[in-house]
Formats: structure tokens, sequence, C-alpha cells
């Protein structure tokens, strides 16, 4: 019986019971939720950053970004408050479409 111990998306315990397989749960409090959110979302992100293909990377990246979503709401806000957020940042300071890369900076 392989043991999982972590974060799954809420339709999964109904996928394995489809597929006649026995499973068992618990529910988190706030604070083990804030943590495993934290947690899956790190491993998103490698799981990104080993896409090998656009389509890999489209994917992984829309799991980013379910829990990204899931986090704002732990943390009282939205994805609108989010976006808005980035768009005066974006305004304010820009975004990373030119590619640039800081080298250093003459303090003198």
């Amino acid at each position: 019986m392989p043991i999982y111990n972590k974060l799954v998306r809420d339709k999964i315990p109904e996928i394995i019971q489809a597929a006649g397989k026995g499973y068992r749960t618990r529910q988190l409090d706030d604070m083990e939720y804030i943590k495993e959110l934290k947690i899956k979302l790190t491993e998103e992100m490698a799981e990104y950053q080993e896409a090998q293909t656009d389509g890999q990377a489209i994917e992984e990246l829309a799991d980013v970004l379910e829990i990204i979503h899931s986090l704002a709401v732990v943390h009282g806000s939205s994805m609108e408050e989010v976006e808005s957020i980035r768009k005066k940042k974006a305004d304010d300071r820009g975004g990373f479409q030119e590619k640039i890369f800081l080298i250093d900076v003459d303090d003198e």
C-alpha cells in the first residue's frame, strides 16, 4: 500500500474510490493547510523546472496557479487583489518581458 502523506486536489478521493480502491484521508487544520500548500507549491515549481516541453510547462504552471489561488484565500485575499498588486508592480517597476539580466551596479 503506497503511503503519500501529502495535500491532494479535492476530487482525488472520488477518483480513487471510482477505481475501486480504498483510501484514508484527514482534514488539515488551517496551519497545517498553509504549510502543506507551501510544500505543494515547491513540489509543483520543481516539476515546472523539470518540464521538457511547452505543454508540460503549461500543465505545471496551471498547477502552480491553482495553489496560488488557494494561498490567496488562506491569506484573506483573492486572485483579483493579487492581480491588482501584480499589475501595480508591473506598472511601477516593469515586468520581465525584456529579459534584462543585471550584472552589477556601480555604487560610487
